[in-house]
């Protein structure tokens, strides 16, 4: 199961890495997240966070550790609890926005969510795949809506 949603908004890609970077932001732009939390670390790779978000009205938590971290070109963690093993990665494009006098640096943020699921929720994890479209369409929308604000 995974999501990939890209997002491209007029601020310089070094904002919006750092902004998305900090994974505690999470609560700012993703609707299904309730608390992000860094328990270890500075933010670059073995950044531990711990996560708490709902899904189909239940509240579930994940570890996750920065694996990949190269500033203004991807930021990557995995997650994990009982059920599922989460890879996020985000991959950061520098652009080109407006035209002649409003010509501007912007960025293009490509946001890939990979779910790999553990024991018996791998069997029902298809039924979830609507469910899954909603929550990336909602999460693509509150990451454009919160980078926006970035001013």
């Amino acid at each position: 199961m995974d999501i990939e949603r890209s997002v491209t908004v007029g601020h310089p890609v070094d904002r919006v890495f750092a902004y998305l970077s900090d994974f505690t932001n999470t609560t700012e732009w993703d609707p299904g997240t309730v608390r992000t939390e860094r328990v270890a670390g500075e933010g670059g790779v073995g950044t531990r966070y711990h996560n708490v978000s709902k899904f189909l009205g239940r509240e579930t938590q994940l570890d996750y550790l920065v694996v990949e971290c190269v500033p203004g070109e991807r930021f990557a963690l995995r997650g994990e609890n009982a059920t599922v093993v989460a890879k996020d990665t985000m991959t950061f494009v520098r652009t080109v926005t407006g035209s002649g006098a409003t010509l501007g640096e912007g960025t293009t943020v490509t946001y890939r969510a990979d779910f790999e699921f553990k024991g018996l929720a791998k069997f029902i994890a298809p039924l979830f795949a609507p469910a899954f479209k909603k929550l990336g369409d909602e999460a693509e929308q509150g990451m454009r809506d919160a980078l926006g604000r970035l001013g």
